[in-house]
């Protein structure tokens, strides 16, 4: 049951990206949500590059090996999805609309729940996690 939660959430998540591209809503003009947006993509690009070979995966469920401390990950326990929040918060808060709005709060709550379920995975695969998560934030570097 979790990972069919765990994939519809992924879909929501690709949907709202489409979404806002098909829409003209992803990119903006303005320098701000630009610099916002290329640090989201910088951000995904290191958490992604942390990984070893072999062990990336989009479903929450841990491969072989041990707990991911380095990079992005010494500082907040999600990294990919921090990125994709200011991805879409940005894009959002660049064309700002009542529906972009309510579209932006259900995307971050999907991330949420995202992050519920895969928390319990690495806490059953991963005896340090529990010991790591007091020492990382989820999202926001020494704040969230």
């Amino acid at each position: 049951m979790i990972k069919l939660i765990s994939k519809f959430a992924l879909l929501i998540l690709i949907g709202t990206i489409l979404y806002l591209l098909i829409s003209g809503n992803l990119f903006s003009l303005s320098p701000l949500v630009i610099a916002v947006q290329l640090l989201a993509v910088a951000l995904n690009l290191w958490a992604r590059r942390s990984f070893p070979a072999g062990q990336f995966n989009i479903y929450p469920e841990p491969k072989e090996g041990h707990l991911l401390s380095r990079g992005p990950y010494q500082f907040i326990r999600h990294p990919m999805y921090a990125s994709a929040l200011l991805l879409i918060w940005a894009s959002i808060l660049g064309h700002i609309s009542p529906l972009n709005v309510l579209i932006g709060v259900m995307f971050t709550g999907v991330v949420a729940s995202r992050i519920v379920i895969e928390e319990q995975f690495l806490r059953a695969h991963y005896p340090d996690y529990t010991a790591y998560s007091r020492q990382t934030r989820r999202i926001i570097p020494f704040i969230i």
